[in-house]
């Protein structure tokens, strides 16, 4: 390396927000980049005069990164804490002549500017969210978006400005990552999106990241060439990313994603191009991404499960879809949609009776918009003409009709009442299944066991009797009443297999 090479190297880390560590094979410190004083607090000399190995011993911080490549000869990521009392998000890498470990490259970033700036993030966030509640033109903003918004019933506050905002980025090619819990309607969001923006015309690929088996990922995702492994496509295939050209990218359980393809889809965003799998030429792609999950993305990076940087690239434009219990007075359009679904779909006109509206406007639906749509179906298969309260099961197998009353806080919306009060005729809605409840079973504790690990093992016991008897996946979520993506999930965390 030449001398200008050696100063321009210097100058980069010097001068980078990062903080540096060079370390040899056996622990001992060779250079540190000047900001690392002031986060572990000792100085870059002090630092430079012992090892990773004393620095843990001591405290200064806990555990080390670089150890831990030390120690396995791969790549790692963690959360240490430092004598100082930050917590700091740590990466490292391993540098290899031939096979031999020459040294370790760490660098970290201090989470404590990083809380500092998601806190002023939120504040801002408010501030929007107050100066749509108040500007003159939210009034004609929500009547445009009557129109517009296709069947998402969106008749609630919360949702009409989660609705203004993706309107108003929707002409951008900003990532978007929308945030909530399972089946509070990401998906459709996504799509509305899709269809609000530049590139309504291109494709919608729709990726349920859970789903995909993390062996198949990396060919599924970015494609491959001929001859790329056994069992390829004899022309080459493209991948879901390529597919996406020219359209919208909607990338689901992202928090699921394998990280070895985190590492390739960062460098797609930043690059604009993929490369498949046996191919050494790059394609330049052109898509908008979206991303959604129900996971905690930022702890998923503590845990060092999601890449910080990728999490960096993705938290764009994030939006929060609320759960249905906050928002009550969507509850009678979206009954009213499944209901004219169900009858368009079996040919059939079946209503729900009308007092069981207050139990279905009651009920905190924690499985969200989903659980509604699933316990009117079953309800509507079951029924004759007139779908009554003992039809409507939700998820804990108690009907509807017998959990009125009985859900604290549960009080309908002004707006849900009005729209209740202003049904036609005695009966109006859908109708679903009727799932005969039962006696809660006895989950009696083993020695020494805790509530957590008992509720983990009758969970594990359930699925597993699931997987005995249900031919998918999708059997077993509709049996309890949760999504797919969480079936897999849980699955995958037992290590159960369906058959």
């Amino acid at each position: 390396m030449s001398d200008d090479d050696t100063k321009i190297l210097k100058t980069i880390i010097d001068t980078a927000h990062d903080h540096f560590f060079i370390v040899a094979p056996d622990g001992r410190i060779r250079d540190v980049s000047p900001g690392a004083a002031a986060v572990y607090g000792m100085s870059c000399e002090e630092l430079c005069a012992t090892s990773v190995q004393r620095l843990e011993a001591d405290g200064v911080l806990t555990p080390s990164v670089s150890l831990e490549v030390i120690r396995s000869g791969r790549p790692a990521q963690l959360v240490q804490r430092t004598g100082t009392g930050r917590r700091v998000i740590a990466q490292a890498h391993p540098v290899f002549e031939g096979q031999r470990l020459v040294a370790v490259v760490s660098r970290s970033m201090d989470l404590t500017d990083l809380q500092l700036l998601q806190q002023e993030y939120a504040l801002l966030q408010r501030r929007f969210s107050e100066h749509l509640r108040r500007g003159h033109a939210l009034e004609s903003d929500s009547e445009a978006l009557e129109a517009e918004l296709d069947d998402l019933e969106v008749k609630s506050q919360l949702m009409r400005e989660v609705a203004l905002l993706l309107k108003r980025v929707a002409p951008t090619d900003a990532t978007v990552l929308m945030l909530g819990e399972s089946g509070v309607g990401k998906t459709a969001f996504a799509r509305q999106l899709h269809r609000w923006s530049s590139r309504r015309d291109g494709p919608f690929i729709d990726v349920n990241c859970a789903a995909i088996p993390e062996s198949l990922f990396e060919s599924e995702m970015f494609g491959h060439e001929k001859g790329a492994f056994s069992g390829a496509a004899p022309g080459g295939r493209k991948g879901l990313i390529e597919q996406a050209e020219g359209g919208t990218l909607f990338l689901d359980e992202i928090g699921e994603l394998p990280l070895a393809v985190q590492t390739k889809l960062l460098k797609t965003i930043q690059d604009g191009s993929i490369t498949r799998l046996g191919d050494r030429a790059p394609r330049r792609v052109d898509f908008r991404l979206v991303v959604a999950t129900n996971q905690d993305l930022s702890a998923r990076v503590e845990q060092g499960l999601f890449r910080l940087d990728l999490y960096y690239r993705l938290n764009v434009i994030p939006v929060t879809l609320p759960p249905l219990r906050e928002r009550r007075e969507d509850i009678p359009g979206l009954v009213e949609r499944q209901l004219k679904r169900l009858n368009r779909r079996y040919g059939r006109d079946k209503m729900l009776a009308r007092d069981v509206w207050q139990a279905l406007m009651g009920w905190d639906w924690p499985g969200n918009v989903r659980e509604l749509e699933n316990t009117l179906e079953r309800a509507w298969l079951s029924s004759e003409d007139v779908i009554q309260g003992d039809l409507l099961v939700p998820s804990t197998g108690a009907s509807v009709g017998a959990l009125d009353g009985r859900q604290h806080d549960a009080q309908p919306a002004k707006s849900a009442a009005s729209a209740i009060a202003a049904a036609p005729g005695d009966a109006v809605s859908p109708s679903l299944p009727p799932v005969a409840g039962t006696a809660a079973p006895e989950l009696p504790l083993a020695q020494g066991e805790g509530l957590k690990a008992a509720l983990a093992r009758r969970e594990r016991e359930i699925l597993a009797d699931c997987c005995t008897t249900l031919p998918t996946t999708y059997a077993i979520a509709e049996h309890l009443g949760i999504s797919q993506p969480s079936v897999v999930r849980k699955l995958k965390q037992h290590g159960l297999k369906i058959g």
